[in-house]
């Protein structure tokens, strides 16, 4: 699908929800060859482009068809008099935002609905599609325009059909980078726990020897997988001395198989490691991130450092739903947590790449996805460094640097606004009044007077 022409097609205004203006029908009539590209100029009070250590002032972008065409002081002579222009006032401008841990085939393990098993033996693959469209467009409404969804648990491909619909104006969605089905071994995933006689559908595609492991790569890349993703643990638990353990899942013959793979096809593998064995055997098998990174040693750090290796914390989500503190898993619970506040801070001090990830999904998506701004900022990193973690350096990681997570010239016209100062509090990222992707206006605060 031709990027281009496929962020160039036009979006109809059909909804004031409290105050913002909802883009959502999608018209295929100006899409035509002889059709002139719209120019349109956003102003705004302050803009973040992702690059500069600060923001600056009183700025006028100029977009036209689906790139930025260039940026201007607001009182600039040199706009272009026949553009269509959006004044968002005092509004902060940034880059459109970069998820790069999401399940949009989740919907957190809801008690009510009975948790995570119900969603792949009771919930119809039609059901699961419905909801992933709805969580595409949630994202978007909170201006992240690019998500890299890491696998469908249990949906199989269906990541791979809400991508081509999006790319085909069918729905509204960020861009998404789909890693299908996922890889554990035998033992290291759910579903789990039933009588043993029965046979239940698992999360992820199970392997065992490096020989099936590289079938399972091809199988995904050649059914669409833009990224593999690798379960490196499974199980955690707080050892009687009172440390953090996980099982490991593939060995280092396995995952140097997936990733020996991979990068033959020019993609890469995204792979969940808590701790332990798990982490240490993926960073030497040559995995592109590190997905959680519970408890990373000061000699992994330093490995992971050389070899360019990112880590996507995915913070918040760990602080959610604790069991109770006298149980194992509620020990287990907290030791995440305090252990992980650790890692991260160490690995940021060290200089890791590092890349913003939330992993809802795993939480539900009724939830506000920008909440991990603010642990990140907690947990050391300034304003700023959290930012750009879901612009610039997201956009790196995906491969898509100028591209995608910056405001400048030549770049996707993916851009989103804030009423406060996120420098200020970041938590301001959590309230978006206005969303562009591609040139297209998604959602706008609403005409004065209505």
């Amino acid at each position: 699908m031709n990027a281009d022409r496929r962020l160039s097609r036009p979006l109809a205004f059909v909804a004031t929800l409290a105050g913002i203006v909802l883009v959502t029908g999608i018209s295929h009539a100006a899409d035509s060859a002889a059709a002139p590209e719209r120019t349109i100029v956003v102003l705004a009070g302050a803009m973040i482009d992702g690059l500069a250590p600060k923001a600056r002032a009183n700025v006028a972008v100029v977009v036209r068809g689906n790139r930025i065409v260039a940026i201007r002081d607001r009182n600039s002579r040199d706009l272009p008099a026949d553009a269509e222009r959006i004044d968002l006032g005092s509004a902060t401008l940034l880059p459109g935002l970069i998820d790069s841990h999401t399940h949009i085939f989740l919907q957190g393990e809801v008690p009510e609905e009975g948790g995570y098993d119900v969603q792949l033996l009771k919930y119809p693959a039609s059901y699961r599609v419905a909801r992933a469209i709805v969580a595409a467009r949630r994202a978007l409404e909170q201006g992240f325009t690019t998500l890299r969804d890491v696998e469908t648990e249990g949906a199989g491909y269906g990541d791979v059909g809400i991508k081509k619909a999006i790319e085909g104006d069918i729905i509204p969605g960020p861009r998404l980078f789909v890693s299908t089905v996922s890889i554990s071994t035998t033992g290291g995933y759910n579903l789990e726990g039933y009588a043993p006689e029965i046979t239940v559908p698992k999360g992820a595609q199970l392997i065992d020897g490096p020989v099936e492991a590289r079938k399972a790569a091809r199988e995904q890349l050649d059914k669409g997988a833009d990224w593999l993703k690798v379960y490196m643990t499974h199980r955690s638990w707080v050892d009687r001395d009172g440390n953090l353990e996980s099982q490991p899942t593939l060995t280092l013959d396995e995952i140097r198989a997936v990733v020996d793979e991979a990068h033959g096809w020019g993609r890469k593998v995204a792979c969940h490691a808590y701790n332990g064995i798990g982490l240490k055997r993926a960073i030497d098998g040559g995995c592109d991130s590190i997905e959680h990174g519970l408890e990373l040693t000061d000699d992994e750090i330093q490995q992971m450092l050389k070899q360019g290796t990112w880590l996507v914390p995915t913070l918040a989500v760990y602080y959610k739903d604790w069991d109770p503190a006298d149980t194992p898993s509620g020990l287990r619970d907290r030791k995440r947590t305090s252990v992980h506040a650790v890692s991260f801070a160490k690995a940021l001090k060290a200089g890791v790449k590092i890349a913003f990830g939330t992993d809802v999904g795993g939480f539900p998506w009724t939830e506000n996805i920008a909440q991990e701004f603010s642990r990140e900022v907690e947990l050391g990193m300034t304003p700023m460094q959290a930012i750009q973690s879901a612009t610039v350096k997201g956009a790196e990681l995906l491969g898509m640097s100028g591209q995608i997570g910056v405001i400048a010239p030549g770049a996707f016209a993916d851009l989103m606004a804030v009423p406060g100062d996120p420098l200020a509090n970041v938590a301001a990222l959590e309230t978006v009044e206005f969303v562009m992707t591609g040139g297209r206006v998604f959602k706008a605060p609403a005409p004065a007077g209505r």
